[in-house]
């Protein structure tokens, strides 16, 4: 049980005093991961796949990759500790000198990004998803007061 994962997309951005509030999850439960105000900008504009005319970190480090010939395969949201996330990157790299899977340390932040520009799968461990507290009815019900209110609310 220790390596499983499971498939979570994400459902919303909110914006909150400090950063950014991102709701991840299944049909069953909802969980949140608070991140820092600039690349919570980054995954808005990831999400809503705004074009900038200039890279900005996220858009370099998956060009980098790219002139590696190394894909993202996939992101795991691995352990937390308290209200802080860890995650990996899983990469697969292909050349002349043969096939590897690289992991590498990330930021949570930083790893739903590069998931989201390069479209792919996002998944957390099962110790991650039994450990966290549901907001499936916060998400809601934040999203219902926006809705009511007129307001943009939550960015997917």
């Amino acid at each position: 049980m220790e390596n499983e994962v499971l498939p979570v997309t994400i459902k919303g951005l909110i914006p909150t005093s400090t950063g950014v509030a991102v709701f991840l999850g299944t049909e069953d439960k909802t969980f949140v991961i608070y991140i820092d105000p600039a690349v919570g900008q980054s995954l808005s504009l990831a999400i809503n796949d705004v074009k900038r005319s200039r890279p900005l970190t996220h858009d370099l480090i998956s060009h980098i990759l790219m002139g590696l010939e190394a894909k993202l395969d996939r992101i795991i949201i691995n352990d937390v500790d308290a209200d802080k996330f860890f995650a990996r990157l899983i990469l697969n790299m292909e050349n002349e000198l043969g096939k590897k899977i690289i992991e590498i340390d990330s930021r949570p932040s930083d790893s739903l990004v590069l998931a989201v520009q390069n479209k792919r799968p996002i998944y957390v461990s099962q110790k991650v998803y039994d450990s966290v507290d549901d907001m499936t009815q916060v998400f809601e019900d934040i999203k219902n007061r926006n809705e009511e209110s007129d307001n943009p609310g939550p960015e997917i």
